[in-house]
């Protein structure tokens, strides 16, 4: 199978003006820069120091924020979310997990939550768990090889709490395809295979015009 998108969907330039997604290779220090924003985020909500290093930590941020400013680049450019051998592809937004199947009969990434992920009580917030599967079911479509799709719904159901800084891992799969559109099956599961949250969603391929 061909793995340019205009093989299966010749109008794939017209919706809405994606751009191609390529792989990035930055250097070493992007990878470097990730891994401390991420811990960076973790002590944003996890610290409490005084008055006097709050004042120096938010002038420390500004000061990143004046190197990096000028440098802001388009989607699809930036590095961000387009560095496969990355955890979360090198995008903040996405938890810091690895893809440890990518075929065509379905997917799965591993990782776990850190303390950035915290909804209450020590467990993952409702809202993260969404969003996980969301991406997983992204990759199940581009992984099957079919066009560029949108999120038509997503439902999740949640069987148990999902713990931070313990190995989990979500698996998805298509169920069922009907045209347009792909019925995504999926699951978050710890190390025993528990079920802590299922997800069914409908990815549907745009038509030309659609963003």
């Amino acid at each position: 199978m061909s793995d340019q998108p205009e093989a299966q969907d010749p109008e794939y330039e017209h919706h809405g003006g994606f751009p191609r997604y390529e792989p990035a290779r930055p250097g070493p220090g992007f990878a470097k820069f990730v891994t401390a924003m991420r811990r960076l985020q973790d002590l944003a909500v996890s610290t409490d120091p005084d008055d006097e290093t709050w004042d120096e930590a938010a002038e420390r941020a500004e000061e990143l924020v004046k190197l990096l400013d000028p440098f802001q680049a388009p989607e699809g450019v930036a590095p961000a979310g387009r560095v496969p051998s990355l955890p979360g592809m090198g995008s903040l937004l996405m938890p810091p997990w690895t893809m440890a199947k990518f075929d065509a009969d379905g997917v799965e990434m591993r990782g776990q939550f850190s303390r950035y992920y915290v909804g209450g009580n020590m467990a993952v917030h409702g809202g993260v768990i969404p969003l996980v599967f969301d991406w997983l079911c992204g990759m199940v479509v581009h992984a099957a090889g079919r066009p560029i799709s949108r999120t038509a719904f997503l439902k999740v159901d949640y069987r148990n709490v999902t713990p931070i800084d313990t190995p989990l891992a979500a698996r998805g799969r298509i169920a069922e395809t009907e045209g347009r559109k792909a019925f995504i099956t999926g699951e978050l599961v710890d190390q025993d295979d528990t079920v802590l949250a299922e997800v069914h969603a409908l990815m549907v391929r745009l038509l030309p015009g659609q963003p």
